[in-house]
């Protein structure tokens, strides 16, 4: 392959079909380089989910040889699919690098050094407390080089000359990140957004000198096991996907006027950290993590208009962190759909190839990989709504950090879509008992709504922290019993927990239990609560069923 002196159109595209398909092979070894005890999603995974939506918007391009649209769809693209604190400040890079590209009109040299520069400035300036040691620095530094580089050598530098001394810079940047940020050189890594973007300089020598990719090492970003990650303050990680005492990360698309932004800023600076807020032209991309849910959604609603809101409890996620990954793996089967025709279809969301496998069983026409922390976005939602074989469609969200999203989906089809507002599995079970694929939305909807709603629902998760409840004290490690009003139970067994919960949910005049197991559930401890409703409420009915979730060892059901 000739090394090309400049990029245009096609060779533009190539470099974002070339780091889409390197942050999905790297997408695990950057995963492992979270270093905090509470992950906000993983930096690989929402890197590599950013990327997917990029490559997809330019893969929709109607003249794959306008370098301005291709331009316009990636900058379109990174902001509206950007997944997490660093897949948010990856979509500022490539919108600051595209910007100067798509204003030019070709990337050659000259124009190289521009967009990194613009790209780093946009990160910066998208992060409200910038810190050094992370991603940030990575992309400054790189656009420094090429300043260096040009200044030193002239115009007259070829592109890969050029490329090269950019990419040595920056990869010693990311092995100085430990010397900048503590928390890292206690973990024994290197900053995992940095190494993430480190990817998008390989991406492009690949394409002007058709150099490899580097493929991922074993055990690659493996932080050391006796790291004691847990003294740093949150202003160590403002640029990670990390948290400090704060338990909720809310995101959310805010259409809002661009002079009202700074004061919307100030105003979340108030209420949390990990602040970054991207955007433009009446269209932001906005993230913080905080305790105060609705101040941070009423910020919004006072500037503008908020939609495609999603809230993550980070302390339940860092025990989802695995079944993220493979909820998000391409061959995780994020869409399930029965095609034959129906007046009204359902579509759910749900984890645990058990509990897929009840809700077909129910009825329902799709199912897609969801739950606590991988809240799927509005888009694929809509996905859905759009796959199954009906003009009408109910959807059950089964979570209610889900519900919102999903109610923005009605609004973007022609298909009348309503929502039952289930909160958990039982409640998406019971409301399919009284699905009929024959009858009107509408009527489904009630139906379904009523029936959700005469569920008492329960689960047995366990503790990810030391806390306190009405029960009494809560250590690590212990396993919680959840009612709708809070917890109920709190013991050093699952299956303890599980009855305590049992005897406070189940009362005269309930008639059957639902007992769905989940991960972390063992014959033994089944028996032991069946045993004990069959001792201690003899006239109740139980159906055991295995569903495989995560998080929940059991999932209980009474009606």
């Amino acid at each position: 392959m000739s090394t090309l002196d400049h990029l245009g159109a096609a060779e533009l595209r190539g470099v974002i079909e070339a780091y889409r398909d390197a942050l999905a092979a790297h997408r695990e070894p950057i995963n492992r380089l979270n270093v905090y005890p509470v992950p906000d999603g993983d930096t690989g995974t929402n890197m590599s989910l950013t990327l997917r939506s990029v490559g997809d918007e330019v893969e929709g391009v109607g003249d794959p040889d306008d370098l301005g649209a291709v331009c316009k769809a990636i900058s379109h693209g990174s902001l509206m699919g950007a997944r997490g604190n660093s897949g948010v400040i990856l979509s500022q890079v490539l919108r600051g690098f595209v910007g100067v590209v798509a204003e030019v009109g070709r990337l050659d040299g000259p124009v190289l050094a521009q967009a990194l520069r613009a790209a780093s400035d946009a990160a910066y300036q998208a992060v409200m407390r910038p810190v050094e040691g992370t991603i940030l620095t990575v992309v400054r530094t790189s656009a420094e080089a090429a300043e260096a580089e040009l200044a030193g050598s002239g115009a007259d530098v070829d592109l890969a000359t050029l490329l090269t001394a950019i990419r040595e810079a920056a990869a010693l940047a990311l092995e100085k990140t430990p010397e900048q940020l503590p928390v890292l050189a206690e973990a024994g890594v290197v900053d995992a957004g940095g190494t993430g973007y480190l990817l998008f300089l390989d991406s492009l020598l690949h394409v002007v000198d058709g150099r490899d990719i580097p493929a991922p090492a074993v055990g690659e970003g493996t932080v050391r096991p006796d790291a004691s990650l847990v003294e740093h303050t949150a202003d160590d990680h403002a640029a990670h996907d990390g948290v400090g005492d704060l338990r909720y990360e809310v995101m959310y698309f805010l259409e809002a006027p661009d002079a009202l932004i700074p004061a919307f800023k100030d105003v979340w600076a108030g209420i949390g950290d990990s602040i970054v807020v991207v955007g433009g032209d009446g269209i932001w991309n906005c993230h913080i993590h905080t305790d105060d849910i609705g101040a941070a959604i009423e910020a919004a609603i006072d500037a503008g208009r908020p939609r495609q809101i999603r809230v993550t409890d980070l302390m339940e996620e860092v025990e989802e962190e695995r079944w993220v990954r493979d909820a998000t793996s391409a061959d995780a089967g994020e869409l399930e759909i029965v095609r034959d025709p129906v007046t009204t279809a359902v579509v759910a969301v749900a984890a645990g190839q058990g509990v897929k496998r009840i809700f077909h069983s129910l009825g329902a026409q799709a199912i897609v990989a969801g739950g606590q922390s991988m809240n799927p976005s509005t888009a694929e939602l809509l996905d859905m709504v759009q796959g199954v074989n009906a003009d009408q469609v109910v959807i059950l969200p089964n979570n209610k950090n889900i519900i919102p999203v999903a109610e923005q989906v009605d609004a973007l089809t022609d298909k009348t879509v309503r929502v039952v507002p289930t909160r958990g599995i039982a409640e998406g079970f019971a409301a399919l008992i009284g699905y009929d694929p024959e009858a009107p939305v509408e009527d489904n909807a009630k139906e379904m709504t009523d029936l959700a709603a005469s569920v008492v629902a329960g689960e047995v998760t366990q503790a990810v922290r030391d806390s306190t409840c009405d029960v009494g004290p809560i250590t690590k490690g212990d396993f919680l019993g959840i009612a709708r009003d809070g917890i109920r139970a709190v013991s050093p067994t699952v299956a303890e927990a599980a009855v305590t919960l049992l005897e406070v949910l189940v009362a005269d005049g309930h008639e059957i239990v639902t007992i769905i197991e989940g991960e972390g559930a063992s014959a033994a401890d089944t028996r032991r609560i069946t045993e004990w409703l069959g001792e201690h409420r003899p006239g109740v009915e139980q159906e055991v069923h295995h569903g495989g979730q995560p998080l929940y060892p059991y999932l209980f059901g009474v009606e």
